[in-house]
């Protein structure tokens, strides 16, 4: 079935049935999204104050058959927060609805609504003594509801897990208006389906997550940080090995950086400090999260004995050692500020991708190649080593735009993707499908997941009005 544009008189019968639901017209943000590429259409954005309020919406959506697109911090990078064209969508957002409504030390839990920023959930936790690990760039703006949807990875996936690892229950309104409680702070209920894990991911398609219990974990008395250079990718792979043999389950990031994303920085972000004299082709970052008495001192030995040991094994070539709270945030600020870098520069094309571990100096030495196969560009090659997620940027070369280089996007993308096909990884690591990547999805997935996941959508959302176009196309037709 077809969804219906949202018109003005829609929104003046919404309001009359609902005034105390915030509804005005879209703002800038609510239209755009950090890439570019997409533009949405102008309309209308309800606030609701209350999970009620949500379900009232979506009821009052499916009654007249209008799309609705649930909006959060508007920081996702493949599209799924807006709709270019087709039928104007009612945006829901969550900006209301923001609130921590419990911690629990004791049990190790923290029940946040959708609208909650990721730093709000984080300081809500420090103030109870417990860390929620999770941690993105956007971790200021981005708000739950579209982190839980999305999934998202960060740089701590190595040590705690990914968003669905973290999360123990939602509440959320489904597609018909029907509330799931679903908030529970069990680890273990092996009682059928799992709804939960159904709606983490789902970016919107199957309904709206308005709270969600999540789980917290002891804070480390002390980071201990260090950059170290690495000859090769296959070093830094070999040298994270040794780091778990030498410290334990104690890492907590492993980052891998290219010289390039240093070059960026210097170009873009003056002001952001390189703690190298010599800047090496390749290093890595790595943090480890240390507790208990001693650990000032255990952690400060641990990775003198790491570089020690890997400057034997030929792993490390040279290295920091953070002597300092501030030092160690200058070396993750190094990090953090590498996307705004290559945003500032302008990607021709940009690639969120993970492969097997063992296969990520095969994919980046033949994805280099076949780059310069097809012409000269820059790479940028980034990202969370430790669980196989790689950023790989291509770049136009100096003196030239990305609208020089547009018209080879689409080829430099399918080769990526093809060899990461290839070597059985995944063409989304951690950004999702979104709108953008609809097309590689059904190129690359799986037809019996694809055929289960339609049928999941049609069940759930028979008139298709959660998200329309984004993870699944619209059907012909329709």
């Amino acid at each position: 079935m077809a969804v219906s544009s949202l018109t003005d008189a829609l929104i003046a019968q919404l309001s009359s049935d609902h005034p105390n639901i915030r509804i005005s017209a879209a703002e800038p943000r609510h239209l755009e999204e950090p890439r570019g590429r997409y533009a949405g259409q102008s309309g209308w954005v309800a606030y609701p104050a209350s999970t009620e309020e949500v379900a009232a919406l979506l009821r009052f959506a499916q009654a007249h058959g209008i799309g609705v697109v649930p909006y959060g911090g508007g920081t996702g990078l493949v599209g799924g927060q807006v709709v270019e064209d087709g039928a104007r969508p009612l945006i829901i957002a969550l900006d209301r609805m923001a609130k921590v409504r419990a911690v629990n030390a004791t049990e190790n839990v923290i029940i946040a609504e959708g609208g909650a920023t990721l730093a709000q959930v984080q300081d809500a936790a420090e103030a109870e003594n417990r860390l929620f690990p999770l941690s993105i760039a956007s971790e200021g703006t981005a708000r739950m509801g579209g982190i839980l949807a999305t999934n998202a990875g960060g740089t701590a996936v190595l040590r705690y897990g990914n968003t669905r690892d973290l999360c123990l229950g939602v509440e959320a309104v489904m597609p018909d208006g029907q509330i799931y409680h679903g908030l529970s702070r069990l680890r273990k209920d092996n009682t059928g389906y799992d709804l939960r894990h159904l709606l983490l991911g789902s970016e919107g398609t199957l309904g709206i997550i308005t709270a969600a219990s999540m789980k917290l974990f002891a804070r480390p008395a002390r980071h201990a940080v260090a950059m170290l250079a690495v000859p090769s990718p296959a070093a830094a792979l070999a040298l994270l090995a040794l780091a778990r043999d030498v410290v334990g389950e104690a890492v907590s990031a492993f980052e891998l950086i290219h010289r390039q994303g240093y070059d960026f920085l210097a170009q873009t972000l003056p002001d952001v400090r390189v703690p190298w004299d010599v800047v090496p082709e390749w290093s890595v970052l790595i943090d480890l999260g240390l507790s208990g008495p001693g650990s000032d001192a255990s952690g400060d030995a641990l990775l003198e004995q790491l570089f020690e040991r890997g400057m034997e094994a030929g792993l490390v070539l040279d290295g920091l050692l953070a002597q300092s709270d501030t030092q160690a945030q200058d070396m993750w600020t190094v990090r953090e500020h590498i996307p705004e870098a290559n945003r500032l520069i302008g990607s021709v094309s940009s690639h969120d991708i993970s492969v097997p571990l063992g296969a990520i100096p095969e994919f980046i030495d033949t994805a280099n190649a076949r780059i310069a196969a097809l012409g000269a560009f820059r790479i940028n090659c980034f990202g969370h080593v430790g669980d196989g997620n790689l950023h790989y940027n291509v770049f136009p070369m100096p003196g030239f735009s990305r609208a020089d280089n547009l018209a080879e996007r689409d080829q430099i993308k399918r080769v990526v993707h093809d060899l990461v096909h290839e070597l059985g990884g995944s063409v989304s690591a951690e950004h999702g499908v979104g709108r953008l990547k609809v097309d590689d999805l059904e190129r690359y997935g799986d037809p019996v997941k694809l055929h289960a996941m339609r049928a999941i959508k049609a069940a759930l959302d028979p008139q298709g009005i959660m998200n329309p176009g984004a993870i699944l196309r619209v059907p012909a037709g329709a």
